[in-house]
C-alpha cells in the first residue's frame, strides 16, 4: 500500500477505522436473515461498511455478496441493468460453473449477452437490448432464490428509486419480489435521510415495516485519532495527536474528509519525519487549490438564485428555518417560496444536504473554497 489513508473504496480490515459494533451488529443481524436499511449522510463509510461486513468470515466463506450502486440510475430498466451487471461481475471470480447458473437464468437475454475470447460473459446491453426489465429482474430473483449459497444483496443509494418514473408502483414490485426471495438477504443503504424515511417507515409505502433500520454517525475523534497515528507509525512516520483534533474538528468527523486530508499530510511528511499542526492550512489549501476549477464550474451550473442560497447556507455552516423572516432578511433573499424552490434544486443536485431539519453543504471542501474565494 503506497499511501495507507486509502481516498477510493475498500482496501481491507488494516485500513479500515473502527466501526467495531456497527460490523458485529450488521454481521449477526443479517446472517440472521433480517433486511436491513443502513441511513446517514454520504461520506460517513456506509458503503465501505458494508463492504467490510461482507469481507468478515462469518459471510465471505458461507455466501454470495452482491453490491448494487443505482445512484446513477434513473428507470426501472436502468436498475435491473445495473443490477444484473453487479451480480455477474461478482460470480465471475468464482468460476464457470457458478456464472453458468447466472446466465442460464436469464432467458429473456440468451440473444444479447456476448462471450470474450475465453468464453467469459460480458454484460454489454444498450438500454434497447433489455425488452421487458420486469421480466428479466424475475429472472433475477429467480436466480437469488435457486442460487447454491444463501445471498447478501446491498442497494447503495436506494432512495434513487422514487425518482423513477412510476416510483411507488416499482417500490411495490421490489418489495413482493424480495418478500418472496427466501434465498437472499437485502441491505438498503441510503444517504437522503427523508426519503428513506418516507419508503420505510411512511405507512402507505410498500416497504413499511420491512427492515431493522440502522443508522451512522461519525467515527469517534479518539478511534479515528488511533488509528491514524498507528498507520503513520507503521510506515515509519510520526503524527502529532493535535494534527488529527485539528482536522477532526474542520471536518466535523467526515470520514472522506479525513481521509482526503491525511492522505495528503502523509506523502508530504517524509520517512522518519514528524507531521505537525503547521501543515494542516497549507494541506487543505493545496486540497482546494487541486479543486478550484471543478467547483467553478459546479458554481456556474447553479441559476442566480441558487447560487445566492448556496452562499447563505455555506456561510451559516448549518442552517435552519431557512423559509423564515430572519434568514431571508440576514441573506437578502427572496420570498420563501423562491428559497424553497433554490433549495429544492440544491438538494436534487446534492450541492446541499438536510439532516435534523437543517441545511448544510454536502461538499464541505466546496464550502471552505467558496469561503476562502468570498474573503
Amino acid at each position: 500500500m503506497v499511501n495507507p489513508f486509502v481516498t477510493k473504496g475498500y482496501a481491507g480490515a488494516e485500513y479500515f477505522c473502527d466501526r467495531v459494533k456497527e460490523t458485529q451488529d450488521l454481521v449477526q443481524l443479517l446472517t440472521n436473515e433480517n433486511n436491513m436499511a443502513l441511513i446517514s449522510p454520504r461520506r460517513l463509510g456506509k458503503t465501505d461498511l458494508i463492504r467490510h461486513c461482507f469481507n468478515q468470515p462469518a459471510i465471505k466463506e458461507g455466501y454470495y455478496t452482491f453490491m448494487i450502486d443505482i445512484y446513477a440510475t434513473g428507470s426501472l430498466r436502468d436498475f435491473v441493468n445495473v443490477f444484473g451487471k453487479a451480480i455477474l461481475e461478482a460470480l465471475k471470480p468464482r468460476g464457470r460453473k457458478v456464472w453458468e447458473l447466472f446466465v442460464a437464468a436469464l432467458k429473456s437475454l440468451q440473444q444479447e449477452l456476448t462471450f470474450d475470447m475465453n468464453g467469459i460473459p460480458v454484460w454489454s446491453l444498450g438500454m434497447g437490448n433489455m425488452e421487458n426489465p420486469a421480466i428479466t429482474l424475475d429472472e433475477i430473483f429467480n436466480y437469488l432464490d435457486s442460487a447454491d449459497k444463501p445471498c447478501l444483496v446491498a442497494i447503495d443509494e436506494f432512495q434513487q428509486i422514487t425518482q423513477y418514473p412510476d416510483g411507488q408502483n416499482i417500490e411495490a414490485a421490489l418489495r413482493t419480489r424480495i418478500q418472496r426471495c427466501q434465498n437472499a438477504t437485502f441491505v438498503f443503504a441510503g444517504s437522503k435521510r427523508h426519503l428513506m424515511g418516507e419508503i420505510f417507515t411512511s405507512p402507505s409505502r410498500p416497504f413499511y415495516q420491512s427492515v431493522i433500520t440502522m443508522g451512522l454517525t461519525p467515527i469517534s475523534e479518539e478511534k479515528y485519532t488511533e488509528f491514524a497515528v498507528r498507520l503513520f507509525e507503521q510506515h515509519g512516520k510520526q503524527l502529532a495527536e493535535e494534527v488529527v483534533h485539528e482536522v477532526y474538528s474542520r471536518f466535523s468527523g467526515v470520514t472522506s474528509c479525513l481521509q482526503r486530508v491525511m492522505n495528503v499530510l502523509y506523502f508530504r511528511t517524509e520517512r522518519g519525519g514528524r507531521c505537525t499542526l503547521e501543515g494542516v492550512n497549507d494541506t487543505i489549501d493545496y486540497l482546494l487549490d487541486l479543486y478550484s476549477e471543478n467547483y467553478e464550474t459546479q458554481l456556474s451550473q447553479m441559476s442566480e438564485k441558487q447560487r445566492i442560497v448556496f452562499r447563505a447556507i455555506v456561510a451559516e455552516g448549518k442552517a435552519k428555518n431557512v423559509t423564515g423572516g430572519a434568514f431571508i432578511k440576514k441573506y437578502h433573499l427572496w420570498s420563501a417560496s423562491s428559497v424553497m424552490s433554490a433549495l429544492k434544486a440544491l438538494l436534487d443536485k446534492d450541492f446541499v444536504t438536510q439532516e435534523d431539519g437543517a441545511y448544510m453543504p454536502y461538499d464541505q471542501f466546496f464550502a471552505l473554497w467558496l469561503q476562502r474565494m468570498q474573503g
